[in-house]
């Protein structure tokens, strides 16, 4: 299977976001800036902010999109069509209500499952044929409204949960950009999720 050329974290910008379940994208990408030495910049004409860096020998692109979560389609079209990027060598890592907090699972292709940023992707790059990282953010209890509970900052037990989940996923991830992406699911659809 080819292997990750970018990886796009989704959130919503804004300092009011920060720490809020629908940020999990940031923080994986945030956790892996710290892992590999990398930074991200502003660059307007991608939407977003963007860096580089080498996993596993392979340069790769990062893109953090500032255009709001139900617009991030945008962004990742504007940097697949200038990069030449093929749909199935994009990475989208964001946060899953369907999965327990700290939960991970990989998945290529597939539906959106309700999920507005990833919708806008689809429709933008006119595919649903990339791969996703899930982060598991849980769900609200009865009576909770889904849009006050992915915008609301999470307690510091599913924050450690989630950062627990990136750790994971971080070391899965020389073999996701390789390519071996049946390996990085075996292993990280087995073990045991840490609560």
């Amino acid at each position: 299977m080819a292997g990750v050329q970018l990886i796009a974290g989704l959130g919503n910008p804004g300092s009011e976001y920060v720490e809020t379940r629908h940020n999990a994208g940031f923080r994986f990408l945030e956790a892996l800036c710290r892992q590999y030495g990398a930074s991200l910049r502003t660059e307007t004409r991608f939407s977003g902010r963007f860096g580089r860096c080498t996993i596993s020998g392979n340069d790769v692109l990062l893109l953090a999109p500032t255009t709001y979560m139900n617009d991030s389609g945008v962004a990742v079209a504007k940097i697949a069509r200038y990069h030449k990027l093929s749909v199935d060598g994009i990475l989208i890592v964001h946060d899953d209500l369907d999965l327990p907090a700290g939960a991970v699972r990989l998945k290529v292709g597939g539906g959106n499952g309700g999920h507005n940023g990833l919708g806008s992707i689809e429709q933008a790059l006119g595919s649903a044929a990339f791969m996703r990282l899930r982060l598991g953010i849980g769900r609200p209890p009865p009576g909770r409204g889904i849009i006050g509970y992915v915008l609301g900052r999470a307690p510091s037990s599913e924050r450690e949960a989630l950062d627990l989940g990136i750790e994971r996923a971080l070391m899965e991830l020389p073999a996701v950009v390789d390519g071996r992406i049946q390996s990085a699911m075996n292993r990280l659809h087995t073990e045991p999720d840490r609560m």
